[in-house]
């Protein structure tokens, strides 16, 4: 089954997402939850007819697949999930949270080598942030975590250039155009640069750098310090330690 995109009206509108049944993803994403290639690699892997869904070959990258449920194969071999296991990362900056980067960029996967083994990443933090990143291999846990609708708070500590005053702090909570800020706190100020917490209950893409960037100020330093209840703590940046499913049920209130 392939879901049909919808179409897009006028030069403003905005591609909308796909709608899959519940429990289902698409191919493309599947693979890649399951460690077996990056989005664009499982793309072309499929296209070039070399991935088999229950047996049968599929070419259509955006086809619905239940990935517990169903048989994977490229070119024969079988992808299958490993054991369950969940870590959270300190990111350091001048890495991409992404698993093969075309430009040849150190990954996150990079830097946790042998141990990122079936692992995937929730959510992305851009190659200048660092800071809270968790990785597992429970790919309806990710999804739980990143859907907008669950809210799951993600606070970062920012610094930014100028005096960001209590009007513009006001404004970032207010929203401006798509994007918003839960809570903005200021921590210091002066006239050369300011520090604040800052709260998303939305992972958009590098949304709190185009936020300070809509008031006039420059992000000189971003760290997300903590998802929901996973805090940074003591992790020094490229070190990690595993996450009990007991401690994700007290941070999220989700069954695991």
């Amino acid at each position: 089954m392939v879901p049909r995109r919808r179409p897009r009206s006028g030069d403003d509108a905005r591609p909308q997402r796909v709608k899959f049944p519940r429990g289902h993803v698409a191919l493309e994403r599947a693979l890649s939850k399951l460690g077996a290639a990056s989005r664009a690699e499982a793309q072309r892997l499929v296209r070039a007819g070399r991935v088999t869904v229950d047996g049968a070959v599929v070419t259509q990258p955006l086809t619905a697949v239940v990935p517990e449920r169903s048989t994977i194969a490229i070119d024969g071999v079988h992808v299958r999930r490993g054991g369950w296991r969940t870590i959270v990362f300190h990111k350091p900056r001048g890495v991409v949270t992404t698993r093969r980067d075309p430009e040849g960029r150190k990954t996150v996967f990079d830097v946790l080598g042998s141990a990122a083994q079936g692992l995937v990443a929730v959510g992305r933090l851009d190659l200048a942030s660092a800071g809270v990143l968790l990785l597992t291999t429970d790919t309806r846990l990710a999804d739980w975590l990143t859907d907008p609708a669950n809210g799951v708070i993600r606070r970062y500590a920012v610094t930014a250039r100028g005096s960001v005053s209590d009007d513009a702090r006001r404004q970032l909570e207010a929203g401006i155009d798509d994007l918003r800020a839960s809570r903005v706190t200021v921590r210091k100020r002066s006239g050369r640069e300011t520090h604040l917490i800052v709260e998303l209950d939305e992972g958009k893409n590098r949304e709190i750098r185009r936020l300070f960037s809509a008031i006039g100020h420059e992000v000189t330093r971003l760290t997300r310090v903590a998802f929901g209840a996973i805090e940074l703590g003591s992790l020094q940046p490229g070190e990690f330690r595993e996450l009990t499913r007991e401690e994700l049920r007290r941070a999220f209130g989700v069954g695991l």
